[in-house]
């Protein structure tokens, strides 16, 4: 087979993302490489042979981790012929076992632990007499699709201690000419792999994740801000990609911690040979790993991505098969120039990505340029982003939410329509304890204003109003919000604010929604005075705040809390009528206890 030969440095993978690096052409048979050879053919042996000497001593010779090592020796195994598969087993002394990574000719890995019991396989054999193992055949690996093979295990020595082992797959007349040289790339192969984990204790507290080898959190945010300084600079683009493993959660839950490590371990991997030159990875969080493009657009970080999604596909585990993943892509400055808020916004691509891809059950990549923000889920994935991971960086979601809100240009009723239901979902995102209380108090208060006859366009903005009555919320700690206890005396002050907070910060701006600031703001007046925030009284009250309060406290008293459960439509409607002309307009209560049976309550 003769053909030119694109590889990273020397020893990478042939792969259409990368820079190419050394190129070799005319590649010999693995027959005209160890066959017994003429006058006539000794020039190209020895060509040939010396053409391979020097690629194994330049991998070696090249600054990689053990991972690399592996992935480069077997490309230039596989592109001299000599091989149909290669695998590398370390030993990990916590688990007693040894983890083994195959990877076929075409580049497809599989995953594999062998416990240190197992005293009848031919790799605890090689580990336990530390002499090498012949096999005819390669059905003991129990590996799916695997080619047939004469198979030899050589054991990873150093100085009596063994590390793990090298396999082989080859023909059998490649296995045995080719014995020798396997057994100088397995001794190079072992002191690599002995100075690197002594150079892992060394480093252990230095820039590196302990698990999967690639940068941690902290020098993964250096590089970022210094890829985002040059491309200033420079007035060019920055893409991040993130990917998030699918389902492991289960796997952790399914087969033990252990497992999902070596997932996120051969994720990891993949990515780091199939890199770009100039791109640069490291781990984000738990199952996440984040790939820093420097002068990529959109596009090009999503051709990139699409080739990492296709080589992560091809790895195979045992007990869980293909790994899957999702990944979310945004770029500097198209979508901002904040380092944080780039980073949130790759999260919420990811996140979105998650779901789309659970939902298809293909991986999805999803870029920051796709998703419409007023969109349900990409709203709450947007909320439940800077809840969770962001609160302690100073981005605000109320004012993120705010400025967004101010910006969008309402064209027609049912535009507003829309906003406002993806307003009000944002409480959802934020206070999980009354998930669907604002789409069940406009429902409420939209009944209660039909049983009292107001006109349809008053019905209609009652309706709106109340969807938005407590989007103040978005304002207040979610410490607070979510306490399940009750309140003390400067907790409660704090939340006290929301009803302020809803009329004039996220409402009075936006001329299309100003006439809905008194249900926003006047909701908990009481009709006795003694409400917050201005202790209105009577009919000093707006009609449609004094609707939207008893369809707010209906919802309330028949939901579930975590600390009581619902009451009865009979019990709540009693204590409407207790609190008339107190808490509520009398007349208004009497209405309402009317139509109460009738009104779903599921919540």
């Amino acid at each position: 087979m003769n053909e030119t030969l694109g590889y990273e440095g020397i020893g990478g993978f042939s792969n259409p993302i990368k820079n190419h690096g050394l190129q070799r052409t005319n590649r010999q048979t693995v027959n005209r490489l160890y066959s017994s050879y003429n006058k006539t053919n000794s020039k190209t042996y020895l060509q040939d042979y010396a053409d391979l000497l020097k690629e194994l001593n330049a991998i070696f010779a090249t600054n990689f981790n053990s991972n690399q090592l592996f992935y480069s020796l077997h490309n230039i195994l596989v592109n001299h012929e000599l091989v149909n598969f290669t695998a590398l087993g370390l030993v990990s002394d916590s688990s007693q076992c040894i983890n083994v990574r195959l990877l076929d000719k075409a580049g497809s890995s599989y995953m594999s632990k062998i416990l240190l019991t197992a005293e009848d396989n031919l790799i605890i054999k090689a580990f336990n007499t530390r002499q090498n193992q012949i096999n005819h055949d390669s059905d003991f690996l129990k590996i799916p699709y695997l080619s047939k093979s004469q198979v030899i295990v050589f054991p990873l020595l150093v100085k009596g201690d063994v590390l793990g082992v090298y396999i082989i797959g080859c023909e059998s007349q490649s296995i045995t000419l080719g014995v020798e040289l396997y057994n100088l790339i397995t001794r190079m192969m072992s002191y690599f792999i002995q100075n690197e984990q002594l150079s892992e204790i060394v480093t252990k507290n230095t820039d590196i994740d302990s698990l999967t080898g690639l940068a941690n959190h902290k020098s993964l945010q250096e590089e970022l801000a210094s890829q985002l300084k040059i491309a200033q600079q420079n007035d060019s683009k920055v893409s991040i990609c993130l990917f998030d493993i699918l389902n492991i959660s289960q796997i952790n839950r399914e087969f033990g911690h252990a497992k999902g490590d070596e997932i996120i371990k051969a994720v990891a991997n993949k990515i780091s040979q199939n890199n770009r030159n100039t791109d640069f990875a490291g781990r984000y969080g738990g199952d996440e790993i984040a790939v820093i493009m420097p002068g990529a657009s959109t596009e090009e970080a999503k051709y990139v991505a699409e080739y990492l999604n296709y080589t992560i596909s091809c790895i195979y585990i045992d007990d869980v098969g293909p790994v899957k993943v999702s990944a979310g892509i945004a770029t500097y400055p198209d979508t901002t120039v904040d380092q944080e808020k780039l980073l949130i916004l790759a999260e919420q691509a990811m996140g979105i990505s998650k779901s789309k891809s659970y939902e298809s059950g293909n991986s999805v990549i999803v870029t920051s340029q796709d998703v419409d923000f007023w969109d349900d889920d990409a709203l709450k994935s947007f909320a439940e982003i800077l809840i969770r991971r962001h609160a302690q960086i100073g981005i605000n979601f109320e004012e993120e939410l705010v400025s967004k809100f101010h910006d969008e240009k309402i064209i027609s009723n049912q535009h507003l329509l829309e906003v406002v239901k993806s307003l009000a979902s944002t409480i959802d995102a934020k206070d999980t304890y009354t998930k669907g209380h604002s789409t069940s108090v406009s429902r409420y208060s939209e009944a209660l204003a039909r049983a009292i006859n107001l006109p349809e366009v008053e019905v209609e903005r009652i309706k709106l109003g109340a969807l938005l009555h407590d989007i103040g919320k978005i304002g207040i700690p979610e410490n607070i919000l979510r306490k399940p206890t009750m309140l003390n005396d400067e907790e409660w002050e704090i939340m006290k604010q929301h009803p302020t907070i809803g009329a004039d910060k996220v409402l009075a701006p936006n001329e299309s929604l100003r006439d809905l600031i008194p249900m926003v703001k006047f909701h908990h007046e009481h009709y006795d005075g003694t409400g917050y925030p201005f202790g209105l009284k009577g009919e000093e009250i707006p009609l449609s705040a004094r609707i939207v309060s008893i369809a707010d406290a209906f919802h309330a008293l028949v939901s579930d809390r975590p600390y009581r459960k619902g009451l009865s439509i009979n019990k709540a409607c009693e204590i409407l009528k207790m609190g008339a002309n107190v808490q509520w307009d009398r007349e208004l209560v009497r209405q309402f206890v009317q139509i109460a049976p009738s009104l779903s309550t599921s919540v």
